[in-house]
């Protein structure tokens, strides 16, 4: 249905914070695939998680909402690195989806999962980046159900488990009941928050509220088309500085290693093409405990548990590195890691007088996306005894 609004998500599900004195359970629920290509990179760990999952409505009115995912994307994962649950520092993997766009195929709802829950900064950042808005149909109980469907939300009963959902179109669209959707999301542990992208008593008329009350979630209304505000610092420049030595740090191996590299120089990029202080949010991340490459970086991937030096190939190393011995490799990446760890200090310092000195020059609260999903993460994560540090 095309009219003035048109509908959008942000299905933001925080789920499985795997830590804090929980009861595993079985689920019965088969997973739900979608025919797509579905992008899926995960590490394995112990710790708590926080799993977000952003599913965004790509419908030509929803430009201003997807501009400020993609400008505010560092920002909440920054806010997300400082969360503690019972003294852990949980991991974050992020999922995402889009829907409401005519490119979509039909059948499947006007929707398609983009990537599947991944600690892989960058590649989620790239798929933010990829999406393009057309159309379309927008279908808020479809949406809701499929991610709740296709997501490992996990069965732990102290985890928390989240969905943000926004758009401005009627939330009853669509030929699967939000109500229906909601029970799913009930039965599953999972609490549904709404963001009404317009007038807070029209999205109360049109069931956005309601959609929030069914599962105890926040309803909320922000202005999408509200610019981000980036707020400069005197400590920008030398982050930025310290950011071209961190990306030095990087030892890429194996067959895919070069592209990453590519990629994490590519968005790095991204988040520039907003202005500078974006770039140092991105920055901040990086430096993080949540910017993690295991996969492609030696560095990363020397502190998992199953990595070995014997199964390194020569094939699979680095030009610096071929012809080296094994006792030289694992020296030239103890190096390298001893020097990121100092600059990830360093960037970790100047960030906390940046933080200081922008909570003192943005005085106008922002009616932003960012502002909307933080605040009732931060509120619902309270009850389960979560921190912010």
């Amino acid at each position: 249905m095309k009219t003035q609004f048109k509908p959008l998500i942000v299905a933001l599900c925080l789920t499985t914070l795997m830590a804090c004195n929980a009861n595993n359970k079985k689920s019965d629920i088969s997973n739900q695939l979608i025919a797509e290509t579905v992008i899926e990179t995960n590490s394995k760990t112990e710790q708590p998680e926080i799993k977000v999952a952003l599913l965004l409505d790509t419908s030509n009115s929803m430009d201003g909402l997807i501009d400020q995912a993609k400008a505010q994307l560092w920002k909440i994962v920054n806010e997300l690195s400082y969360a503690k649950c019972e003294n852990e520092n949980p991991n974050l993997k992020i999922a995402l989806y889009e829907y409401g766009n005519d490119n979509l195929n039909a059948e499947e709802g006007y929707l398609r999962q983009v990537i599947s829950f991944s600690d892989d900064l960058d590649e989620i950042s790239k798929s933010l980046f990829s999406l393009t808005t057309n159309g379309g149909n927008e279908y808020c109980g479809k949406v809701i159900k499929t991610a709740l469907n296709q997501l490992e939300w996990g069965t732990n009963e102290d985890d928390l488990k989240l969905i943000f959902i926004a758009g401005n179109e009627p939330y009853s669209q669509g030929n699967v009941s939000y109500k229906e959707a909601s029970k799913l999301a009930h039965n599953r542990d999972v609490t549904v928050n709404t963001i009404f992208c317009g007038d807070y008593d029209q999205g109360i008329s049109i069931s956005w509220k309601h959609g929030a009350d069914l599962t105890h979630g926040n309803y909320m209304a922000i202005n999408h088309n509200e610019a981000t505000v980036h707020i400069a610092s005197p400590y920008d420049d030398k982050i930025l500085e310290l950011n071209e030595k961190l990306n030095k740090t990087y030892v890429a191996y194996g067959s895919a290693g070069r592209k990453k590299m590519e990629m994490q120089a590519e968005q790095d990029s991204n988040a520039m093409s907003y202005n500078k202080a974006n770039a140092v949010s991105r920055t901040v991340s990086k430096s993080s405990r949540l910017y993690k490459n295991s996969s492609w970086d030696l560095v990363d991937a020397e502190k998992e548990e199953d990595f070995s030096y014997e199964d390194l190939k020569q094939s699979e190393l680095p030009i610096e590195l071929k012809g080296k011995s094994k006792a030289e490799i694992k020296s030239y990446v103890e190096a390298q890691s001893k020097t990121r760890i100092k600059l990830q200090d360093e960037i970790a310092a100047l960030n906390l007088k940046r933080r200081d000195y922008v909570a003192k020059q943005n005085t106008n609260a922002s009616n932003s996306l960012e502002n909307a999903m933080l605040k009732a993460l931060k509120t619902q994560a309270e009850k389960k005894n979560y921190k912010w540090e």
